[in-house]
């Protein structure tokens, strides 16, 4: 085998990476294939099912130089955007290419993503499409407590139920406590079928430490899989809920902490921009996996 077609076969291979990783420990695993040009819908949903985790990328160049389209397919279904994906796409490609900037074109929209070095990793962000904020009905979030096991007490009034979008639409919850967000004991069919009927992609869980911290789960029952351990869709899409609330001053960073209660530790930075329109940025590192 020539070394083009070494670099071919590769690249068409599935990567298995952890992204947003805490020194390499934890972090939220996705498949990653760079080249799938030639793979039907078919085929990318077939290979995600057997690689099993909560997300699959698919990498296809779009013809313009730095940018690619990309897919996203959980082992049920494809998916509009997926953070933790991109962030290990973005890794898989600078450790072979280098880093710099990539552009991505994804079913949600176009985003941007850096990479560069940071303390012998390398550091990957995110720059999410104009995220949005809107109500949720009564009755949703009444079924969607009910399915969690969560009654009204459960929640932070000082951060209010809504649907929130940067790429996905994420239902919003804060616990009032840390207890309640570790106490993780929901209704899977239900949630999933509230879930399915709404397009939420999961449920953004927070308790917040301080002004700039926070701890998050996600239930992602549309995946197949009862917890997602780093979601950085939800991320961006959270930073632009505390933005349209008027609960955070731009420009911000927060941290999010995500996969503790289920042991798998992740951590997000999450940066928001002046401006009340502009795309939330998430960073984070990413690790292969052994074997």
């Amino acid at each position: 085998m020539n070394d083009t077609a070494q670099q071919k076969s590769e690249r068409s291979a599935v990567l298995r990476y952890t992204a947003f990783d805490v020194d390499g420990q934890g972090g939220n695993p996705a498949g990653v294939v760079l080249d799938s040009r030639g793979m039907d819908a078919a085929r990318m949903q077939e290979i995600a099912a057997e690689v099993g985790f909560s997300e699959t990328a698919f990498l296809l160049d779009d013809g313009d130089a730095g940018g690619f389209r990309i897919r996203y397919f959980s082992p049920l279904a494809e998916v509009a955007f997926c953070g933790h994906a991109t962030i290990a796409t973005a890794v898989a490609l600078a450790e072979r290419q280098g880093t710099g900037d990539l552009r991505l074109v994804t079913s949600a929209g176009e985003i941007g993503v850096e990479t560069r070095p940071a303390n012998g990793r390398i550091l990957a962000t995110l720059t999410s499409v104009a995220p949005a904020v809107g109500e949720v009905a009564e009755a949703d979030l009444t079924d969607a407590l009910t399915a969690l096991r969560w009654n009204a007490a459960d929640l932070d009034p000082a951060l209010p139920p809504r649907i929130a979008n940067a790429g996905n639409d994420h239902l919003v919850l804060a616990a009032s406590s840390r207890a309640r967000l570790a106490d993780l004991d929901y209704d899977q069919k239900s949630l999933g079928e509230l879930m399915a009927r709404r397009g939420w992609t999961t449920i953004h869980l927070v308790w917040r430490e301080t002004e700039t911290v926070f701890y998050a789960r996600d239930p992602f029952p549309p995946g197949g899989v009862v917890e997602d351990p780093a979601t950085g869709a939800a991320a961006a899409a959270f930073g632009g809920y505390l933005r349209a609330l008027g609960l955070i001053t731009p420009p911000a960073e927060f941290t999010i902490h995500q996969g503790q209660d289920m042991g798998r530790p992740s951590r997000l930075l999450v940066e928001v921009p002046s401006g009340t329109t502009g795309g939330i940025r998430v960073s984070g590192t990413a690790a292969p996996i052994p074997g």
